[in-house]
């Protein structure tokens, strides 16, 4: 007797993505090859006005990757060596690369636990007079609170840079990612809620100056051909055939947005049960705003297996999951200079042990959300308890 392969559910699948659009996407690729404008071209620029105004703001200045969207991004919004900039310890490297690219020093601080965003409490501790900039970062899909940021920034006279690499139109209370302060960076990384084939990224700003300094630095510092104004520049444009694609994309965003969204609700209503049993999803406080860019749970100490035991079993049922991140920035051995260690950041450090990121994309049935959740009952009620697994299933 052959006995049946579990199925697998892919951490991402874009291939329900890409196959309805390829035509209209190798019809875009087709026309840049046929115009021969693949640096700068016009379907460049029709993309940054297009994603802007998604954001709800005014200009847009597409660069090579979202790490150089951040670095560029402070440059031309005028930070500088000396300037201190505030931001999360527990986000991906880019964002702290980012801020030293651009010469700034970079000031640590914890996050909430429950939501993983900055703790603007501790951001305003953390506040010194060379304190110039804070950058929030819009973690897994989710908004910092707007208007608490804007409160913040007002009363110490901070410029609000985001960081919305995972927060393609996101929303909260009223504003969309990208449109809260100076400037904001995304990236447009394959596997983002809105991706390239390859990698890209984007600076947006309601300040034309901004706009118009991001454009030279990521073109060599140049204004006009041949003719440099900015020393720092370097060469980093998103590709005219990235920009066309992504353009073909974009009046899907928001709905392939809502999509997460609903899946992210089954996997609430289905996981609630495990709360007594110390599995969590991070909490969402921006509602449908949310647009869940990565599902993210915590393994905590009342589970009864552990986080690397939990997911080497959902590997073992072909559910593939991911950890983001699983050391955080400040005891990372690159930035060791810093200063910081162990202890400095606990509920960044916590919860660098217990997140588990669960498989997330518009295209993922009901049936895989719910082979999913199974799989992890399954998982926790042999050791707990067998009657767990008729408790949850009901």
């Amino acid at each position: 007797m052959t006995i049946a392969s579990p199925p697998t559910i892919p951490f991402v699948d874009l291939t329900w993505q890409h196959a309805p659009l390829q035509e209209a996407m190798q019809g875009v690729m087709n026309a840049v090859m046929t115009q021969g404008d693949f640096v700068l071209g016009q379907a460049l620029s029709d993309f940054e006005v297009n994603f802007a105004a998604a954001c709800g703001t005014r200009f847009g200045v597409g660069v090579g990757c979202g790490t150089d969207a951040i670095a560029l991004g402070l440059m031309a919004c005028g930070l500088t060596a000396g300037d201190e900039v505030i931001l999360p310890a527990n986000t991906f490297v880019a964002t702290l690369i980012g801020v030293l690219r651009a010469g700034a020093t970079p000031v640590l601080v914890d996050c909430d636990r429950a939501t993983a965003l900055v703790d603007l409490a501790a951001a305003e501790q953390a506040i010194t007079p060379r304190t110039r900039a804070i950058v929030p970062v819009h973690l897994y899909g989710q908004m910092v609170s707007p208007q608490a940021l804007l409160n913040l920034a007002s009363r110490h006279r901070l410029i609000v840079f985001e960081d919305a690499a995972q927060a393609h139109l996101a929303q909260r209370d009223g504003y969309t990612a990208g449109s809260l302060g100076l400037g904001a960076a995304f990236s447009f990384y394959p596997s983002k809620n809105l991706g390239a084939l390859g990698d890209g990224g984007m600076l947006v700003t309601p300040d034309e100056q901004v706009a118009k300094t991001a454009r030279s630095l990521r073109n060599y510092g140049a204004t006009s051909k041949y003719y440099h104004t900015e020393p720092q520049g370097t060469n980093s444009r998103l590709d005219t055939l990235q920009a066309a694609v992504l353009n073909v994309k974009l009046p899907y965003l928001q709905g392939w947005n809502q999509a997460r969204y609903a899946i992210a609700q089954h996997y609430d209503r289905r996981l609630a049960p495990l709360a007594e049993c110390g599995i969590v999803p991070m909490r969402n406080d921006a509602g449908p705003g949310h647009i869940y860019h990565l599902y993210v749970v915590r393994v905590t100490p009342p589970c009864p297996l552990g986080r690397t035991e939990l997911q080497a079993q959902l590997t073992a049922a072909g559910v593939q999951t991911g950890i983001h991140y699983p050391i955080p920035c400040h005891l990372q051995p690159a930035f060791r200079s810093l200063g910081y260690g162990p202890g400095h950041f606990p509920a960044a450090e916590a919860l660098s042990q217990e997140i588990l990121s669960l498989p997330m994309y518009p295209g993922m049935t009901i049936e895989q959300v719910d082979y999913v959740v199974d799989a992890m009952v399954e998982a926790v009620a042999a050791v707990r308890s067998p009657s767990l697994l008729q408790e949850v299933r009901g």
